[in-house]
């Protein structure tokens, strides 16, 4: 189900509507916010785009590893239940407009729960963080097991950088959670929401759930440990070649950095073949070239200089040695066309002295 269909499930992305919202909207300055709402939304289709967009090219960049990136808009109707609601008589946003913050939303799923850090890090360093809340956090204070999810309010720093002046002035609601956390929330939304349980089946329903959200906490931690195991067997996994491609086997390539940055994560599956290619462009197709050219930098000095601030992933550990070798000649490489000011900016982080 999309996230726009789905207000649970997207929480800080989409909140829950309620069954009871809507009719309150004889409320006039609740009309009046929601035909404000209808004649912007149109305007916000774009901006969610290159909100994702923008969240993509850092994670790619960054070399954090995640299954998706993906946004909705806020829908008028889901704007107008959420404007209507009210605690104790009174209206719970009397400034809707500006205190419903999900109208832009992106969620990011990760596949570890290290992952789901590192983005709220990286996006931490890269944009303006107006708000910062781990509800599994939350949860776990409480002595419960539950929903779990990181919802993060961003917006571009001042100035925004230039190809993403668009976005200047909007913000964006950014949920973080594992492939098992938003799995649970799928589900959980899905019965609940549809209002068919039965009054005297929810108590035994709600244990269920909860012995649910335990049992996938704890399948977190084990895939974290799978993957950490994995990383530590990776370079003697055996591979399989395609002699009619010239090419690096991104398999065989993952297999060779694990060894290479043993210290790195994993990055996203399809990188190790993106980044095969700019090796192919550069001449270089076979691992014993890669590790000779490899010698003559020094990966710790790299690390000094870029000054990572989160996990960064094998391919991107690969990326920058690549930049320091090859300076410009790397920049213009047909491969990178897509990302010639953030390599260029990082190539001067690695030519500054003592950087």
């Amino acid at each position: 189900m999309p996230p726009s269909e789905n207000p649970t499930a997207d929480a800080a992305v989409t909140e829950s509507d309620g069954p009871d919202g809507p009719h309150l909207l004889d409320d006039q300055p609740v009309r009046e916010a929601v035909r404000e709402y209808a004649a912007l939304q149109p305007t916000l289709v774009p901006v969610t785009a290159r909100f994702v967009e923008l969240i993509r090219t850092l994670l790619d960049d960054a070399g954090i590893n995640y299954l998706s990136v993906d946004g909705r808009t806020k829908s008028v109707a889901s704007f107008a239940a959420k404007a209507a609601r009210t605690v104790d008589g009174r209206l719970l946003y009397p400034d809707p407009q500006h205190q419903i913050t999900d109208q832009v939303g992106v969620r990011v799923i990760t596949y570890v729960h290290a992952d789901v850090a590192a983005v709220a890090s990286l996006l931490d360093d890269e944009m303006q963080m107006l708000d910062d809340r781990d509800l599994g956090q939350e949860t776990a204070r409480e002595g419960r097991f539950g929903y779990a999810s990181r919802h993060l309010l961003v917006t571009p720093d001042d100035p925004a950088p230039a190809s993403y002046d668009d976005l200047a002035r909007h913000r964006a609601s950014v949920q973080v959670r594992t492939v098992l956390q938003h799995a649970w929330a799928e589900f959980e939304h899905d019965i609940r929401y549809k209002g068919t349980v039965p009054a005297e089946h929810a108590p035994d329903l709600d244990r269920r759930f909860t012995l649910a959200a335990g049992l996938l906490e704890l399948a977190d931690h084990e895939f974290s440990a799978i993957r950490e195991r994995l990383q530590a067997a990776a370079p003697h996994l055996p591979h399989e070649e395609d002699p009619s491609d010239p090419r690096i086997s991104g398999q065989e390539l993952a297999t060779f950095l694990a060894g290479q940055y043993a210290d790195a994560g994993w990055s996203h599956t399809d990188h190790y073949g993106w980044i095969a290619g700019l090796l192919l462009e550069l001449g270089v197709t076979s691992l014993d070239e890669l590790g000779g050219l490899l010698t003559s930098v020094d990966p710790d000095a790299i690390i000094r200089r870029m000054g990572y601030r989160y996990p960064a992933g094998a391919v991107r550990r690969l990326d920058d040695a690549l930049l320091a070798i090859f300076g410009r000649q790397y920049v213009e490489l047909t491969g990178n066309a897509h990302r010639v000011p953030l390599l260029t900016a990082r190539l001067e982080k690695l030519s500054t002295p003592g950087g």
